[in-house]
């Protein structure tokens, strides 16, 4: 998997007690990576990070990305031969409460572990993931390929938007020259769920601590259509990125859309009634009206350049999306299973189902 490219590796992941980075840390030491976290908190309670005692298994700083000088020291410690960088504000309703905080984690944030991999110009493979979010949304029908227009309407989207320029403006400036030991590519993705998320303002979320509780969950907006995608899929994507950056540098400063076939769309409303089929609750939902904050109707990626270049594309279909996020939650409510356990072997049974379809990034 991947060429055996993050075995024996040392691996910087930031924002390693959310949730994506949490399923990334398990990913990479199923690899046999050398996995080494940075975060500022733990952003949820409970959490994945903590559920999985993800602490025990590896070398944890607790640390703001925001702090130039930690991050130039740390990175000078450690010499990753790898960084994923996620740590980020990641909640679009905290942004209207606290857009400056926004601003500084996903902007400066950003900045700063680009700063350090300058700074200490260690040889590095890095990829900086930002989000669907950093796009124009027109609500364009065909989706936005990677050199669509940087935007947002609300805070959360144009400190990702600005974050990308960032990136952009310091590859050009700094790493795509032959002093430079650092790679560096961008991936972006859209909404992603999947077993041990508990952030706030996320349906599926929502759905189950109120269904853990015999408790119905309001929504707010039942037709708005996503393409929802389990959190393995782009996870492969980025893990597929960092394989081919590392031994191409023909991928240097490009950046890759990381989404679910065009048949995984589905709105609101039918992801809850299809999620809450597993659970026994009488009254799975209720509908209100109440809009706190600007939310957009579509939101779709063009993923063929990740498919062309990196011979990248999702492994699971819509019900399986489903089932698999079920199946962690239900575990998790309803038994006293291993939780790492378990989710090691979610990620051997998505690597297997990717195998088995005979999917090139598998190799």
């Amino acid at each position: 998997m991947f060429n055996n490219i993050y075995k024996n590796k040392t691996v910087i992941v930031t924002g390693n007690t959310g949730f994506k980075g949490s399923w990334l840390t398990c990913w990479l030491l199923s690899l046999g990576a050398k996995v080494v976290g940075i975060a500022n908190d733990i952003p949820t309670k409970p959490s994945m990070f903590e559920v999985l005692k993800l602490k025990g298994k590896i070398k944890h700083y607790q640390d703001d990305i925001r702090d130039l000088q930690r991050m130039i020291k740390i990175i000078s410690v450690e010499k990753p031969d790898f960084l994923f960088h996620l740590a980020a504000q990641a909640i679009v309703s905290t942004s209207y409460k606290k857009p400056l905080e926004t601003i500084s984690s996903n902007v400066m944030g950003t900045a700063n572990i680009l700063e350090a991999l300058r700074e200490v110009n260690h040889k590095c493979t890095a990829i900086i993931i930002t989000s669907d979010k950093a796009y124009d949304n027109v609500e364009q029908i065909w989706g936005y390929k990677e050199n669509d227009q940087m935007g947002g309407k609300d805070v959360y989207s144009g400190s990702k938007g600005a974050a990308d320029l960032i990136i952009k403006s310091y590859y050009y400036s700094f790493f795509n020259n032959k002093d430079s030991m650092v790679k560096i590519a961008v991936g972006r993705a859209g909404n992603v769920i999947g077993g041990g998320d508990w952030a706030s303002d996320r349906i599926v979320v929502d759905c189950v601590e109120a269904w853990s509780k015999n408790k119905s969950v309001e929504i707010r907006s039942p037709n708005a259509t996503r393409p929802w995608q389990h959190v393995l899929e782009p996870l492969s994507g980025y893990l597929s990125l960092g394989q081919k950056l590392d031994e191409s540098p023909g991928f240097n400063g490009q950046a890759f859309n990381f989404g679910p076939r065009a048949e995984q769309n589905r709105t609101v409303l039918e992801l809850l009634e299809d999620l809450s089929s597993d659970w026994d609750i009488d009254k799975a939902y209720t509908i209100t009206g109440n809009i706190p904050f600007h939310e957009a109707g579509l939101l779709k990626l063009n993923c063929d350049k990740a498919l062309s270049s990196l011979k990248w594309q999702a492994v699971m279909n819509y019900d399986e999306t489903v089932e698999l996020t079920s199946v962690w939650y239900t575990d998790y409510y309803h038994s006293d299973k291993d939780m790492y356990a378990q989710t090691i072997e979610q990620i051997n049974n998505y690597q297997m189902l990717a195998q088995e379809r005979d999917l090139l990034w598998t190799a």
